[in-house]
């Protein structure tokens, strides 16, 4: 009886242990990643992702732009530095180093044709790696490196 006892108690503890687990899993399965640059560009930053890279505008006013992708999938984010209705965390201007983007697309060629014909700087010319991607690389004005890239099959 003991033993049966103790079945039915770890069994309710499991069952407890994972509803928790399950639950988190769902809050999380929900998360969406929106990447912030603090940037005195906001125009040429508009710019360059509306215009070169095809985002829509979001959302914008004088201080705050949200872009997305063409897809909806994604989005970027860029704020005025020093702004006051911001943190401190939030008021410091991105260095123009350390970080990159990649966006995958299907066809980096076509991409690749379009940028040269609007005479975009290319800062990697096209290439295929040893791993699989064919890509190419051009900065954005805050100094942001973004590799435009097609993944083959490996």
């Amino acid at each position: 009886m003991k033993k049966l006892i103790i079945t039915v108690i770890v069994a309710c503890l499991s069952v407890n242990a994972f509803s928790q687990t399950d639950s988190l899993a769902k809050i999380y399965r929900g998360m969406k990643l929106n990447a912030g640059i603090i940037t005195d560009k906001l125009a040429e930053t508009k710019e360059f992702y509306t215009d070169i890279l095809h985002f829509g505008v979001t959302f914008e006013n004088e201080f705050y732009l949200l872009l997305h992708t063409p897809n909806n999938e994604a989005e970027i984010s860029f704020l005025l530095p020093d702004h006051p209705s911001q943190q401190p965390i939030f008021q410091q201007p991105f260095q123009n180093q350390g970080m990159y983007l990649t966006l995958e697309v299907e066809d980096v060629d076509a991409i690749y044709r379009e940028f040269k014909q609007k005479g975009v700087e290319i800062k990697i010319e096209i290439r295929d790696e040893p791993w699989g991607d064919r890509h190419f690389a051009v900065v954005d004005p805050n100094g942001v490196g973004i590799d435009i890239v097609s993944y083959s099959a490996q």
